[in-house]
C-alpha cells in the first residue's frame, strides 16, 4: 500500500504548494489517485467470494447449528425448523443483493472520497498559502483517501450484522415475540454510533403482530411499535443488537392492559 499512500502525499504536498493554479493540476492528481486505488483494492470477484463466504458461516452458524435460538428463550427448534426455507430464501436473496452493492459501493466511495479532495484543491489560492495549511482538514483528508482500498471490507461486516438481524426478526415474529428491547452499542469504544440509536437503548418496543396484542393483553407505549423504526442493523454500519421477549411477566406493566395484568395473575396463580 505504500505507493498508494505515496500519491497520496504527493497530492497534498503539491496542491498546498501551487495551489489551485489550473483544473488540469487537479484533474491529473484525481486520476492517478483514482488509478492507484484501483490497482490496490482486492478484485471483485474475490469480493463477492467473501462476501458469500461470510453470509454462508453466518446461516451455518446461526441457522443450522441453532446458534440463534441461544437469544429466543422458550422458542423450540421446531419453530427454526418450520421457517429454515425463508431463512435460506433470505440468504441466497442477500448474496444475490450483494453482488449489486459491491459495484455500486465501489463506484460511490470513489467519487465521493474525491469529490471531498477537489474541494479542498479548488478552495486554495494560486501559488499556494499558510493560510489553509490547517492540518484537521488534511488528516481528515488523507484519512478518507486513505480508507478507500479498505472501505469494502467494512461492507462485508455490515451485511453480516444486518443478515444476522434479519434471521434474528424473522425467528421473533414465527415464535410469537410480544415486545423487543433496543440495545445500543454506543458505550463501545470508537464505535461511531448514531445519537438517535443511542436514546433507544434499553427501551421497549412492542411487536405488532404478536399473539399478545391480538389478544389484548398489551398495548403501545410511548415509545410506540418496533415497525414504526428502523430496526436494528438496517441502517448502514448499524451494530445494535434486539432483544426479544416471549414471556408476558417480562413486558413492561405500562403496556399491559387490564386484560393483560389479569392474565399475569392467573398465570402465578398456577
Amino acid at each position: 500500500m505504500s505507493s498508494f499512500f505515496d500519491v497520496i502525499n504527493q497530492a497534498i504536498a503539491d496542491l498546498k504548494r501551487h495551489g489551485y493554479d489550473s483544473a488540469e493540476r487537479v484533474d491529473g492528481w484525481i486520476t492517478r489517485i483514482t488509478e492507484s486505488a484501483l490497482r490496490h483494492r482486492v478484485p471483485e470477484s474475490v469480493l463477492q467470494r467473501d462476501m458469500k463466504d461470510s453470509l454462508m458461516a453466518i446461516y451455518r452458524r446461526e441457522v443450522e447449528r441453532g446458534g440463534v435460538l441461544k437469544r429466543h428463550k422458550g422458542v423450540k427448534a421446531i419453530t427454526l425448523d418450520y421457517i429454515k426455507p425463508t431463512l435460506r430464501g433470505e440468504l441466497d436473496r442477500r448474496i444475490m443483493a450483494n453482488a449489486n452493492l459491491i459495484k455500486f459501493n465501489r463506484k460511490q466511495s470513489i467519487a465521493k472520497t474525491l469529490q471531498r479532495f477537489s474541494g479542498w484543491a479548488t478552495s486554495i489560492p494560486a501559488g499556494g498559502s499558510k493560510a489553509v495549511d490547517n492540518q484537521d482538514v488534511e488528516k481528515d483528508l488523507k484519512k478518507a483517501l486513505k480508507s478507500l482500498p479498505y472501505e469494502e471490507r467494512r461492507v462485508i461486516v455490515d451485511q453480516g450484522h444486518k443478515f444476522t438481524a434479519a434471521i434474528n426478526n424473522i425467528l421473533a415474529k414465527d415464535g410469537g415475540a410480544i415486545a423487543v428491547i433496543w440495545h445500543s452499542r454506543w458505550r463501545q469504544a470508537g464505535y461511531d454510533y448514531r445519537q438517535d440509536h443511542k436514546e433507544r437503548d434499553k427501551k421497549m418496543y412492542l411487536m405488532r403482530d404478536s399473539w399478545a396484542r391480538k389478544q389484548g393483553l398489551v398495548k403501545a407505549g410511548t415509545n410506540g411499535y418496533y415497525d414504526q423504526i428502523t430496526a436494528v442493523g438496517e441502517e448502514v454500519f448499524c451494530r445494535c443488537t434486539a432483544e426479544y421477549l416471549y414471556d408476558l411477566e417480562d413486558v413492561e406493566p405500562g403496556l399491559l392492559t387490564d386484560a393483560g395484568r389479569d392474565y399475569q395473575k392467573k398465570g402465578k396463580a398456577n
